[in-house]
């Protein structure tokens, strides 16, 4: 079983150090910065094989040539951002295998936040690594993509096991449950997930990882097809990727 550390680092970001303890190999997942995760890696004895990257934003690529540069690792990242991910060494598109030792990792490609997003599918553990894709209860901005593009990446991630542990790349959940309660104001596990968000959040603990199956339940960028949702944002009889276009707008003008 892998160990999976998370790193809160800027105002908002998580780094995820994936370590095998069988083969003693170990990822890193969008290291914003280096200096942090060189600290863990001393502290545990750990030396660094891969990075892994999502996308090409600097939060999430900003200490990618420091950490080959100290521990001459394999940068692994979207083959479409070859152009875009410093140091990058090997790029990858969906359906690609990489191992980590002995565990299995599946390339998705995840267009909508940026153009070349992928995520990162960790199958034995069944976590899934999604940077700015999805977050905890939303999903990421439409920066290069389209909301088609986005809502057809989110469907993939929907069809993965409701046990699937999501690690996000931010602490965002608070403020996107916030916009979730103003489109679906009566959803109970909403009402319920927000009670215990607001208690972690009060003494500073992260609410990632969740789960698909309380993504599924409570975010609205996965609910598209909740006819209470459509009523509410006046959108009933319309193709889903309308209705996840709508929502989309919204949250960006919340």
């Amino acid at each position: 079983m892998l160990t999976i550390l998370q790193l809160p680092v800027l105002k908002d970001n998580y780094i995820y150090l994936i370590h095998d303890p069988l083969s003693g190999e170990t990822a890193v997942i969008d290291p914003a910065v280096a200096q942090p995760v060189l600290d863990v890696l001393a502290q545990r004895n750990w030396r660094l094989t891969f990075i892994l990257n999502t996308h090409h934003h600097a939060d999430h690529v900003g200490g990618n040539l420091e950490l080959k540069q100290k521990t001459s690792c394999t940068i692994i990242a979207p083959q479409a951002d070859t152009n875009r991910i410093p140091g990058i060494d090997r790029g990858v598109c969906e359906g690609d295998d990489i191992t980590l030792g002995e565990q299995a990792i599946m390339v998705i490609s995840t267009p909508g936040h940026t153009s070349g997003h992928v995520i990162y599918h960790f199958i034995n553990d069944n976590a899934l690594f999604c940077g700015d894709t999805l977050f905890s209860m939303g999903c990421g901005r439409l920066f290069e993509g389209t909301a088609e593009q986005m809502w057809q990446s989110l469907q993939k991630i929907k069809t993965l096991p409701a046990a699937t542990q999501i690690y996000c790349a931010h602490e965002y959940t608070q403020a996107n449950g916030r916009f979730a309660l103003t489109v679906e104001p009566d959803n109970a596990d909403l009402k319920q997930r927000m009670e215990l968000i607001h208690q972690l959040r009060e003494q500073h603990l992260p609410t990632v990882p969740s789960t698909l199956e309380q993504e599924l339940a409570t975010n609205p960028f996965l609910r598209e097809d909740s006819l209470v949702l459509q009523q509410t944002i006046n959108m009933t009889n319309q193709k889903p990727e309308a209705v996840f276009a709508k929502i989309r707008r919204l949250k960006d003008h919340f």
